[in-house]
């Protein structure tokens, strides 16, 4: 006998992010920490400090990792977001009072965490000032991170979800925000919240659509009961009938078809007013992105940082098949146009290190990029043969990172030649176009790029790294942050002088760093010659309404006359009304 059907019941809160998601609910209540208070002795405390002090550190090394992340695929408001956790953990009236209660009251770190954490948490909660009520939030996160890493486990694992799933919580930091959306939950309904949220915040961002107030919701619904969450009328749906399943139903595949419509009618080349074209490519991390790509009509995946795919499988690297599997669904994805897949940029990252047993001082200046790669040649193999695989399905790119001499991108296209016979051989397919570049992002490649262009099949100009390595600069130190400037005629002069150098050589040039998803700097980058960049997806329809405004031959001739100046100040007023 089959189980009656149970009622419907709507719970009603507040619409914090559109669309509509069907699925089966996952009922999350509350943290999975359990935190006890035991004494220490003195003879324990500087123990328990350095304790302490260690998850500080590795905590500050996951939230720098979220930040990045955030920041690349989600823009830089989100990662500010990230950047404020960070400074938490260098704030004396947070930090700093955990380390005297430590000290002064003879207790374990975990118990000093979480009665500090509890103190703020209520002190913001009481302000009137909503922003900062949402630094509550922030110390939350901060506290279960910290938790997470004192206890060695016992956090809410949200990475495991089954995809599509629609979470019902009493309330999700924005670090769990980040991992639904990475996890390919269809989207959430919280009991707590606000619609400025940094949480719902990042549920815009990622498009997931997303309801909070949902008073008693996370109690009354149970994992597995069918629902839907209606992120335009703050509703979730438990066990909707036949009728309400049905007109969600209609009512999502009329949303997914205007999407696409949309799509195709926007992919393509965006237009100056003087008719110039612009292709606007993709930045893509995660798979979960690709449908982004389609979405706001990018003509095919400009920058595919590999990286991300080990991040996905530490502490251990990634399979050839794995590397195959989803290097295929990026060319697919793309096309019918090019999908462009940067190598592994490993080094300066801890776990990487750790991984391949390197120890050095300076990571960031050592064995990193194609330097590693080229190293240890077991790794960069089965990588490669994934990518070679892959292109036999479509049109695929690969590129090096960290290039600086004529003799690694040789060593790196002898080295895909060979891989490429060794796969046709055994029948697992020839490459359809596999073309061969590198990323100009070490000023001795854009030095050199006239040389180097001659043996490469594009370029790809990554600011990020070109202006910190020009300028000496770590745009994250809080110290010198004022001398990172993207306008400063150094770097101006030296994507000028690459641009030239892949035009003489007609090769194809793209810029893929922060640079290019920012509007204001559409008419520097015309007017230096650049016509391809690849950017964030859901940044292209700004760019795309910027151009429409822009006369490129009066951008060229204003930018002329940068290269002639001094400072990033001086380029700054002479592109007065030309900068968006």
């Amino acid at each position: 006998m089959s189980e009656p059907r149970r009622p419907m019941r709507v719970f009603s809160g507040i619409a914090v992010s559109g669309g509509v998601a069907i699925g089966r609910a996952v009922s999350i209540l509350g943290p999975s920490l359990e935190i006890v208070r035991f004494p220490i002795g003195d003879e324990g405390v500087a123990a328990e400090l350095e304790r302490f002090r260690e998850a500080v550190g590795e905590t500050a090394r996951a939230i720098e990792g979220t930040r990045e992340r955030s920041g690349e695929f989600l823009g830089a408001e989100l990662a500010a977001i990230f950047g404020a956790h960070a400074l938490l953990l260098v704030d004396p009236s947070f930090v700093g009072v955990i380390e005297q209660r430590i000290r002064e009251e003879r207790v374990n770190a975990e118990w000093a965490v979480h009665q500090v954490c509890q103190d703020l948490r209520g002190r913001f909660e009481r302000l009137e000032d909503p922003y900062l009520r949402e630094r509550a939030h922030d110390i939350e996160d901060v506290g279960r991170q910290l938790l997470q890493h004192l206890l060695g486990g016992g956090h809410r694992d949200l990475s495991d979800l089954p995809r599509g799933v629609v979470v019902v919580a009493d309330d999700l930091t924005p670090s769990e925000a980040i991992r639904l959306g990475r996890a390919g939950a269809s989207g959430f309904a919280v009991a707590s919240g606000s619609l400025s949220s940094h949480t719902s915040i990042i549920a815009r961002s990622l498009h997931l659509p997303a309801v909070c107030g949902l008073a008693h919701a996370p109690e009354l619904v149970t994992t597995d009961d069918p629902v839907i969450l209606d992120g335009e009328a703050g509703n979730l749906i438990v066990h909707p009938t036949r009728e309400v399943l049905a007109s969600y139903g209609e009512r999502q595949r009329e949303e997914l078809a205007r999407e696409a419509a949309a799509a195709r009618a926007t992919a393509a080349s965006a237009l100056c007013a003087d008719g110039t074209e612009i292709e606007l490519m993709a930045n893509v991390d995660l798979p979960e992105e690709i449908a982004d790509v389609v979405r706001f009509g990018a003509r095919g995946i400009g920058l595919y940082r590999s990286e991300f795919l080990f991040l996905e499988t530490e502490p251990r690297l990634p399979t050839e098949e794995e590397h195959y599997r989803l290097y295929r669904r990026l060319v697919e994805g793309a096309a019918p146009f090019p999908a462009v897949i940067r190598t592994y940029d490993l080094g300066g990252r801890k776990l990487a290190r750790e991984l391949m047993h390197l120890e050095e001082e300076n990571p960031v200046l050592g064995l990193r990029g194609i330097r590693l790669t080229l190293a240890r040649p077991e790794i960069f193999r089965t990588q490669l043969r994934g990518v070679i695989r892959a292109a036999a399905h479509g049109e695929l790119w690969v590129m090096a990172p960290m290039v600086s001499r004529v003799e690694e991108l040789r060593r790196f296209r002898a080295l895909v030649e060979e891989l490429s016979e060794e796969v046709e051989r055994e029948g697992a397919g020839a490459p359809r176009n596999l073309r061969i570049g590198i990323m100009i992002e070490v000023p001795a490649a854009a030095v050199i790029a006239d040389t180097l262009a001659r043996e490469a099949d594009f370029f790809s100009i990554g600011t990020n790294d070109l202006i910190q390595y020009t300028l000496a600069v770590d745009r994250n130190n809080r110290q010198v942050a004022d001398l990172y400037q993207p306008l400063h005629p150094a770097l101006l002069r030296m994507i000028r002088s690459t641009v030239l150098a892949a035009r003489a050589a007609a090769i194809p040039v793209s810029l893929c760093g922060e640079m290019a998803a920012d509007p204001r700097h559409l008419p520097l980058l015309l007017g230096l010659g650049l016509r391809r960049l690849s950017l964030n997806p859901r940044s292209i329809p700004a760019l795309r309404a910027a151009a429409r405004r822009l006369q490129v031959a009066d951008l060229e001739r204003r930018v002329a006359r940068c290269l002639e100046l001094g400072t990033a100040a001086e380029v700054e007023r002479e592109l007065a009304g030309a900068l968006l």
